[in-house]
């Protein structure tokens, strides 16, 4: 499987310049930095998420966990949960079950970046599998997706 061809053309449609990494596969965000050689804080997470039933896409480093109850407080929900696999797979199915691309906008999903991956230039993540990801600066994915913006996740010890 390689990157979906929507998010390979909605990349080149808006002259994105991107770094494409095919490396071993791996499922979770420090899997993802140790076979890239890279930081955690580096990696931008998706964790799929119900707030008052309603589908919410939270993108936040792969050093960090999510704080469900900052996220309810910043989206103003009565009530939030993880979402589960059955959930969301049919929204993504272009891609591998947690491997989907932060790119929410393009699947019609409210997005949420956590502030904290601010403090990087570039941005890694995974390109709808678990062996590719996607490089590029934070700026154009900033631009691309117009997430908004808030604080809902801690530093994992």
């Amino acid at each position: 499987m390689s990157i979906p061809k929507h998010i390979s053309e909605f990349l080149e449609s808006k002259h994105i310049r991107y770094q494409h990494c095919i490396h071993s596969p791996a499922y979770t965000a420090q899997g993802i930095a140790h076979t890239q050689h890279i930081s955690g804080k580096e990696i931008a997470k998706v964790v799929m998420v119900m707030a008052d039933n309603n589908m919410v896409m939270a993108v936040l480093p792969g050093s960090h966990r999510i704080d469900l109850d900052l996220l309810k407080h910043l989206l103003n929900a009565e009530t939030i949960r993880l979402a589960t696999e059955s959930e969301f797979r049919d929204i993504f199915p272009d891609c591998e079950l947690g491997a989907m691309p932060p790119f929410g906008n393009l699947y019609h999903l409210e997005v949420w970046m956590d502030e904290s991956l601010k403090a990087h230039l570039n941005v890694v993540f995974n390109a709808g599998t678990h062996a590719e990801t996607i490089q590029m600066s934070l700026s154009d994915f900033e631009r691309l997706v117009h997430p908004k913006m808030g604080s809902f996740s801690v530093l994992m010890h």
